[in-house]
């Protein structure tokens, strides 16, 4: 008789485990209703997460063993959902050399590397220099690796040891060298004596 009620308990108190699970179980789905629009954002913004995140990442770019590029940044973000690019949010420099020797070197506070395009666009108090103490000033330039050129449609300014130039807009070799304003908007003549 003993063994019979014990076992009439074991299985009331069983049955009310399983129904007490089964309450919350409801309860928690219930409360797990997902609005359609929050899910479709959370997978957009899942999208637009790097692949990989590098802190003081350096990259060297070679051609046929020749060294033509060095490219360092504080932080590098890349992605390689939808599009392969990298992101450089906390600026960057890069050093062209040419017969192992820099010939011009870009800052700038932000870019964004396309790397199947070979096209880096670089924003931001973009400044480049080249071999002869060139200087470039801007705001938005781009650096097509394929076709070895940088480009700018927005307003530049380019200072040499004689002269600062204004204008909108540029194209140049990509080591700064044979560079051309496309609409020119003024320039002033530097009088070294006075510099020194």
């Amino acid at each position: 008789m003993n063994l019979h009620k014990s076992l009439v308990y074991l299985v009331s108190r069983t049955k009310a485990s399983h129904i007490i699970f089964v309450l919350f179980s409801i309860l928690a789905i219930a409360s797990c209703e997902n609005d359609i629009q929050q899910v479709k954002k959370f997978d957009k913004d899942e999208k637009k997460l790097p692949t990989q995140i590098l802190i003081d990442a350096e990259m060297i770019y070679s051609d046929s063993a020749e060294l033509k590029a060095i490219i360092k940044t504080p932080k590098l973000d890349n992605y390689t959902i939808d599009k392969v690019y990298q992101e450089f949010p906390k600026g960057v420099k890069v050093d062209i050399y040419e017969n192992g020797v820099v010939s011009s070197n870009l800052k700038a506070n932000y870019a964004v590397n396309y790397e199947k395009e070979k096209i880096m666009e670089a924003k931001n108090n973009v400044i480049v220099t080249n071999i002869k103490g060139e200087i470039l000033n801007t705001e938005h330039l781009i650096w097509d690796q394929n076709k070895k050129i940088i480009y700018s449609d927005v307003f530049v300014k380019i200072t040499t040891p004689t002269q600062i130039l204004f204008g909108k807009g540029l194209e140049s070799d990509e080591r700064f060298e044979n560079w051309k304003i496309k609409n020119p908007t003024g320039n002033i003549f530097i009088n070294k004596e006075e510099l020194e």
